[in-house]
């Protein structure tokens, strides 16, 4: 079996269509095609990324990528969207990937292997499962369905700002937004992660270059900022990603942080709320949005909950000591 590099968009753009056909069964939102080849070619700010993948008769039947962080967890690699056509699984071709992607990482001197969520009780739990992987994180995936919410009752749950400030803004943030913006994504740090994963930094220099990506790898972004009133300093953030041309109907809730000095306020549940009665009144046609909260997070979960968010499955993320 030859395992090859994928260097040109037509190679991406053939893993994508495998990605595509082999989790056609679960209804969500797939990255889309611009934003999917993007990140095998160019990779990311935080992560140098390579994809590799196997051909028959000049088609892409399978494949994976395979991200290297640069500025944090130096002894991480990340397994993204192992993929096999359905009519070719079970047959070795998964394992051979696995193997193969196991080995780049080893050169590369990482000694984790964090993968992909997979659907529990799915083919790739299964897969994961018999291939030595062991459970990482297992998170729940819960959707907001807009058009039977309770719009008047969601209004009913906001609370008062109490002494904050919310500044919004859609698409990607500007200069003056971003020193405010990697203050409070650091919160991010404390949401349940494996134990070999290390906190993330979010350098300034590293949310611009994040942030200047968004639109071209086919992705917009609504986002509510809290700022304490007496001083302006940034409390918390939350934001809803959408494909940037609006080919589906979904949205996709994103980090919701809040800094430990913030919280005890129900700043969380005003960042989302607030959010969300902007994306229905601007975005009428998007009617689900989607998110997952790892088992643990009970604060999150509930907050959910109270906006009408129902568990849909579970998924689980792997991981693979090297």
């Amino acid at each position: 079996m030859l395992i090859q590099r994928i260097e040109t968009g037509e190679q991406a753009a053939g893993l994508y269509e495998t990605y595509a056909a082999s989790t056609a069964e679960v209804p969500r939102p797939l990255w889309s095609r611009k934003r999917f080849c993007a990140h095998l070619l160019e990779g990311s700010p935080r992560s140098r990324v390579e994809a590799w993948a196997v051909a028959e008769d000049g088609r892409v039947v399978a494949g994976y990528a395979l991200g290297f962080p640069r500025h944090d967890n130096p002894h991480l690699a990340t397994l993204f969207t192992l993929t096999v056509r359905p009519e070719l699984q079970r047959r070795g071709v998964g394992t051979a990937l696995l193997d193969h992607a196991v080995g780049r990482a080893r050169a590369d001197g990482r000694e984790l292997l964090i993968t992909d969520v997979t659907r529990a009780g799915g083919p790739g739990s299964a897969f994961a499962a018999a291939r030595g992987c062991a459970v990482a994180l297992h998170e729940t995936r819960s959707v907001l369905d807009l058009a039977t919410a309770h719009l008047d009752g969601l209004a009913r749950l906001m609370p008062e700002p109490g002494g904050y400030l919310l500044e919004r803004w859609t698409g990607p943030a500007g200069d003056d937004l971003l020193p405010a913006l990697a203050a409070v994504l650091d919160g991010m740090n404390d949401a349940p992660r494996d134990a070999g994963v290390e906190a993330r930094r979010h350098a300034v220099d590293l949310v611009r270059a994040t942030e200047e990506r968004m639109r071209r790898d086919g992705e917009d972004c609504y986002s509510v900022l809290a700022r304490r009133a007496c001083d302006g300093a940034p409390a918390g953030i939350t934001r809803l990603y959408l494909d940037a041309g609006r080919a589906d109907r979904w949205g996709h809730q994103g980090d919701t942080a809040v800094l430990k000095e913030h919280r005890g306020h129900r700043l969380g549940l005003l960042l989302k709320l607030s959010n969300l009665f902007r994306l229905r009144e601007n975005e009428p046609r998007i009617d689900r949005v989607v998110t997952y909260n790892a088992a643990g997070n009970r604060h999150m979960r509930a907050i959910n909950e109270a906006m009408g968010f129902r568990p849909l499955d579970e998924w689980l993320q792997w991981r693979l000591p090297l």
